[in-house]
């Protein structure tokens, strides 16, 4: 049941992303309903009977669904089709993943019930900072186009691009953004070591997992700091961002990929 529940909702990911900018309407249709049954495909296997399910695939699908939903509720305030473009075939590759690489399941029936709100955090904290690298590259992209001889060839992003905000809206909008996830990040790691000494008996360990996350919210941090102190922006703030949110994913789904596809190996 959750297969067909993921395949139809790649299905309408893919067509979303292919609708014309005009029918916004019908992409908004299409948007509720594919995030809807992709919801329905995640939550019984995500938790449930006392045990969590964890991988690469279902961290990255659920990831994913919350960025579906962080740019529809953007893209009612802000012209911002250009995400649509680059959020919703990444969201139709990772709605297929868990039933490609189901990833196992760790009992929980021992945690205190602040665990699912650490796990729920974590999260969130992955989807915030995915949709601030979204941001990121569009920015990019949108800079890009205002130096270039061909602005006037229209593509894929070309027309979507054109309609984004000022690239001043944009950089207010990546830095909110990059704070929601910072705070999320930090409550993340401040829990994780709490429940670190739960599960393995110290309050921090020092491999991979922690060591890029802790990686990550620094490169966050100064970002922010730089920001704040220094006036970064620009190709500055587009490069720590980057950075941040490509340590974040070597944290979990990177290393959980390498356990899970490479060495074939559960939960560690």
């Amino acid at each position: 049941m959750q297969t067909t529940l993921f395949i139809a909702a790649a299905i309408l990911y893919a067509v979303c992303a292919l609708l014309p900018s005009r029918r916004g309407a019908l992409v908004s249709g299409v948007t509720a309903a594919a995030w809807v049954l992709h919801g329905l495909g995640l939550w019984p296997d995500l938790l449930g009977g006392g045990t969590l399910r964890i991988g690469f695939a279902f961290m990255l699908s659920a990831a994913l669904w919350i960025s579906v939903a962080a740019y529809w509720v953007e893209n009612r305030n802000f012209a911002l089709d250009g995400m649509r473009r680059m959020v919703m075939p990444c969201a139709a590759v990772a709605a297929v993943l868990p039933s490609l690489f189901p990833g196992s399941l760790m009992p929980v029936q021992a945690q205190t019930p602040a665990f699912g709100w650490h796990v729920a955090v974590a999260v969130l904290a992955y989807s915030t900072l995915t949709i601030a690298a979204f941001h990121a590259v569009l920015m990019a992209l949108q800079e890009a186009r205002l130096h270039t001889r061909s602005a006037n060839k229209k593509g894929f992003l070309g027309a979507a691009i054109d309609q984004l905000p000022a690239l001043l809206t944009m950089e207010k909008l990546l830095f909110r953004m990059i704070w929601i996830g910072f705070v999320l990040l930090t409550l993340t790691v401040l829990s994780g070591l709490v429940f670190s000494e739960q599960l393995f008996g110290k309050a921090l360990r020092w491999d991979h997992k922690n060591v890029f996350a802790l990686l990550s919210w620094l490169l966050f941090a100064a970002l922010l700091a730089g920001r704040r102190w220094r006036g970064w922006r620009g190709k500055t703030a587009l490069r720590f961002t980057l950075a941040g949110f490509a340590t974040l994913a070597l944290a979990y789904v990177g290393s959980r990929f390498v356990f899970e596809v490479v060495l074939h190996r559960g939960f560690v």
